[in-house]
Order: C-alpha cells, then structure tokens, then sequence
C-alpha cells in the first residue's frame, strides 16, 4: 500500500511542476492560457501546459524507476 501511495503521489507532484513550467513557459512567450474565447494564443497556451504536465509525470516515472533499480 505504501509503494501504491508514493507512486500516486509522485506521479502527481511531476505533474503539477510540468503542468506549472508549461504554464510559466505560455506566460514568458505572453500568451494568456484563460483569455475569453479560444484564440490562437489561448490554445498553444493550453497545449504547453498539457505538454509539460505530460512530460513531467514522464520525469516522475523515469526517476521513481531509476530509483528503484538502484536499491
């Protein structure tokens, strides 16, 4: 149950710092992720937090796994 529980919550912790570097990442290029209407800048906005969130929850499993290979 414990290795359950780490694995849930680190899966979630990569996420949310993916999903945050991406967002920060829309805001330094100046695009606004909650402008009304779905313009241009709102949807690349979106697909960089998608992206990072996705590539950060890929980080959490690539380190967990390494971690674990090396006990």
């Amino acid at each position: 149950m414990f290795a359950s529980l780490m694995e849930g919550l680190s899966d979630a912790v990569g996420f949310v710092a993916g999903a945050l570097l991406g967002y920060g990442l829309g805001v330094t290029l100046g695009l606004d992720l909650f402008a009304e209407g779905y313009g241009t800048g709102s949807i690349v906005a979106i697909v960089l937090v998608g992206l990072g969130g996705g590539m950060g929850l890929q980080a959490a499993r690539y380190l967990r796994a390494r971690q674990n290979t090396q006990d």
